[in-house]
Order: structure tokens, then C-alpha cells, then sequence
């Protein structure tokens, strides 16, 4: 697998100065939750990185519940957690992979390559018996030079300019129900961007929460073979960075993150609304 590195295998990394371990922790709706965790235990010399203020900036009018955040300061950020172009970073989380993902995007669309997330996540790594810590740790700040990727981003003027156009498929990362606009528990809005297909995020990973190999991804996402360009969303911007993990592990180069996603999608009254199939 390209993205995702093996527990055993970071295990036998800790300690590399070369390497950046990144906990990414956090629970929608409990936003102090993920950095206590990290106070309490965390993998042995990792740094924190919060979701909300860290991954994403202000809420605002637009730009939906998670927008990005102000590229300057976040590469500022990823400065000062010792992250610079030397380094390999190691994201983790206990959600799936949802929120090391986000910042795998995030590294990789400033240009990154050297961006990974571990497999299966922090209680799998404690069960395991692998050295945690509570001791906070203590980056030595470099400079990270971003070189944004502006191929891996789409707009929602872009996304509403392609709606519809051959070659062109959106992505929708949600629970079936909420694609179905069958109920929203967190959006004001229910329904989904017409034409969208759905592939809940979670299909990446197999029954044990592991990541799926790349063969089985490209299983998982073989109806999507045909399209000229793939654009992928979810509520905010965060779940469907699975999505374009495991489509990158299928192989697929030509996908884009819309980040402000179905939260940013409503904002805009305008915008036409599906519920139901397609």
C-alpha cells in the first residue's frame, strides 16, 4: 500500500528523527476530547494536531463545517510540529482513519509526498502493547515550504459548473441514509448534489478496520474506472478524505477534494438539491 504503513513497521521507526508522528484524535461534537486522550497516552514522541483548529479555519457565511484553513498560517503550523521537506509524517487517529486523512490530504495538497497514515489506528497500537507515552512532546521547529496542488482541489463554482458533464463524477462519502436525504442529523439540509454516486467512506476498510489492499480497492471502486475526472465530498470536507486515500491507493490520479463539501453545498440557496437514487 502506498498511503498506509503497518504498525510493525512504525514501531521499528520510533525514535528516527527523520520521522514525524502525528496524532490526529478528535470527536465531532466533543471538540476537547481528542487532545485529552493525547494527554493521557499517545504513541511514544508523537505531536497533536486538533481537527478544528489546526485543520480547518473559521466558520464563516460559506465554505461549509470544516473550511481550509488559511494556508499561511497552517504551513506555519506544520513548521512548528518539526515538519519540514526532510521529514516523513505519520497520521493517526481513532476514528477510522477519517482525521489522518485530512491531514495526509492537507500535506499532500502543499505538496508533501512523504505523507503516510498508519494502519488500523491508536487502540490498535495500544492493545497491541506498543510503547505509549503521556509525556507531551517537544518539537524543534523548521521551515515547511508549501507548493500547493491546485489540481487536487475543487470549488464549488467548479463543482456546480460540472454538474452533470460527461466524465465528470461526483463522490459522496456519507452514510447511505443521509445520501438518500433520508435524515441529516448535522446539516440543515438533507439530500445529496445531483448526480452524485455513493460510496460511504468506511468501505475502505475491511471488517477488522484495517485498510484494504490496493487490489480490493480497486475492487471497491471499479464502477468509477470510466470517469474523466472523480470529485469527492462528504458533510465537511473530512470523511471523504478516505475516499481519496483509497482511491489513490486504487490507482485512480484524476480526483479532487471538494472541501467545503454538503455543509458548503447549502449554504448557496441556489444550488439544486437531490434526494432518493439515482
Amino acid at each position: 500500500m502506498e498511503n498506509i504503513v503497518s504498525q510493525s513497521w512504525l514501531l521499528g521507526q520510533l525514535g528516527d528523527a527523520n520521522i514525524v508522528i502525528a496524532d490526529c484524535r478528535f470527536a465531532l461534537g466533543q471538540p476537547e476530547s481528542g487532545r485529552k486522550h493525547y494527554e493521557q497516552d499517545h504513541i511514544t514522541g508523537a505531536v497533536y494536531v486538533d481537527l478544528e483548529k489546526d485543520l480547518s479555519g473559521a466558520i464563516m457565511a460559506h465554505g461549509g463545517r470544516h473550511p481550509l484553513p488559511d494556508l499561511g498560517a497552517f504551513s506555519i503550523l506544520v513548521g512548528s510540529l518539526g515538519i519540514d521537506s526532510t521529514k516523513t509524517v505519520v497520521a493517526y487517529d481513532d476514528q477510522g482513519g477519517a482525521m489522518a486523512s485530512r491531514l495526509w490530504w492537507m500535506l499532500k495538497f502543499l505538496g508533501h509526498s512523504e505523507v503516510y497514515v498508519l494502519d488500523q489506528g491508536y487502540t490498535a497500537w495500544k492493545t497491541a502493547g506498543y510503547p505509549v507515552t503521556d509525556e507531551v512532546t517537544a518539537a524543534y521547529t523548521r521551515t515547511f515550504s508549501p507548493k500547493v496542488q491546485r489540481t487536487m482541489l475543487a470549488s464549488m463554482d467548479e463543482v456546480k459548473d460540472k454538474l452533470g458533464r460527461p466524465g465528470v463524477v461526483l463522490v459522496d462519502s456519507r452514510e447511505e441514509r443521509r445520501y438518500l436525504g433520508l435524515e441529516e442529523p448535522i446539516d440543515p439540509v438533507a439530500g445529496h448534489i445531483p448526480g452524485a454516486r455513493n460510496y460511504f467512506w468506511k468501505g475502505v476498510l475491511g471488517a477488522d478496520g484495517a485498510w484494504l489492499p490496493a487490489a480490493k480497492q480497486e475492487q471497491h471502486f471499479a464502477g468509477l474506472r470510466d470517469a474523466d475526472e472523480i470529485i469527492v465530498y462528504c458533510g465537511s470536507g473530512v470523511t471523504a478524505c478516505p475516499n481519496v486515500l483509497g482511491l489513490s491507493e486504487a490507482g485512480f490520479d484524476n480526483v479532487k477534494l471538494y472541501s467545503g463539501s454538503w455543509s458548503d453545498w447549502i449554504s448557496w440557496e441556489d444550488n439544486p438539491i437531490a434526494t432518493g437514487e439515482e
